[in-house]
């Protein structure tokens, strides 16, 4: 009899995205693609989106998203006279996330972007700087302190998150930056791939060295619950000895270069997306 509990990448939470995580995380859901709104945020914002609506290009809508969000979580510098205590105070920022994000996905920036994946999503993560497996555990102690700590966890991180979401969606909708589709062909660079393989096998060379073929395979991988992709496969290589070429849902997308002036991890041309069973070409490199 196998004790074992189950392991994170098959945990899951509630969500408020009215789908369910199991779902969410499959590859049905890949394969059909419905779209996603988090709970209540357009809604609680009609005035932000009504001003979008009057936008003529991406760029515009991008200047539009970064005012709005700079008056409504005051992201903007302190005003010249205000004390000293205000002008030091740290307002974490949809962006200083991303930044961190792009610096180190497992430093506390990225514990607070997967905490609040598991809160609007229901997905849970299965690493964080190790292995997120029995429960608990030093490495799960480390990303409960990381993803709610102050440093990055105030100013309504999450609010600000949930609107980068709905604005993501927004803008996939009405500018078309990766066609009418409703999957985009993106890819990933890793190392170790055989230890993400759901179903599928990774066939080798019987050389001593036990070097993998070269041409693609295709294989079921699961996913932390939100990774970064590349737009092409050159990019990708530079992360990793395999490369995933995955069909990703425009509804999984939560960040993609170009959707906001000056943005971060532009020069990366990084997606973030949701994770989960993604089926993949995975290719030696």
């Amino acid at each position: 009899m196998n004790d074992d509990p189950p392991q994170p990448h098959r945990w899951y939470t509630t969500n408020l995205v009215g789908v369910p995580a199991p779902l969410l995380a499959s590859t049905t859901f890949n394969d059909h693609a419905p779209a996603l709104h988090i709970a209540g945020t357009r809604e609680s914002h009609t005035g932000l989106f009504a001003l979008l609506g009057s936008s003529c290009d991406v760029e515009e809508a991008g200047e539009m998203f970064t005012h709005y969000m700079s008056l409504a979580f005051g992201l903007q510098p302190a005003e010249r006279g205000a004390s000293p205590a205000e002008a030091r105070r740290w307002r974490v920022s949809y962006t200083k996330l991303l930044h961190g994000w792009g610096l180190d996905s497992n430093g506390p920036a990225g514990a607070v972007i997967k905490g609040w994946v598991e809160s609007r999503f229901g997905l849970v993560p299965c690493y964080h700087k190790a292995p997120l497996r029995r429960f608990p555990s030093p490495s799960w102690v480390t990303y409960l302190e990381e993803k709610a700590s102050t440093r990055f966890h105030n100013n309504n991180i999450q609010q600000q998150l949930d609107l980068l979401y709905e604005y993501c969606q927004w803008a996939l909708k009405r500018f078309s930056p990766f066609g009418d589709t409703p999957c985009v062909p993106l890819w990933r660079g890793i190392n170790r791939c055989e230890e993400q393989i759901v179903t599928g096998t990774l066939e080798r060379e019987s050389g001593p060295e036990g070097r993998p073929r070269r041409g693609p395979r295709r294989v079921v991988v699961c996913l932390n619950n939100v990774v970064s992709f590349a737009t092409s496969a050159d990019q990708a290589g530079c992360f990793g000895d395999w490369v995933l070429h995955a069909q990703v849902p425009q509804s999984k997308l939560l960040y993609y270069p170009g959707m906001l002036p000056r943005g971060p991890l532009a020069g990366e041309g990084e997606v973030l997306a949701l994770g989960g069973d993604y089926a993949v070409e995975a290719s030696y490199v």
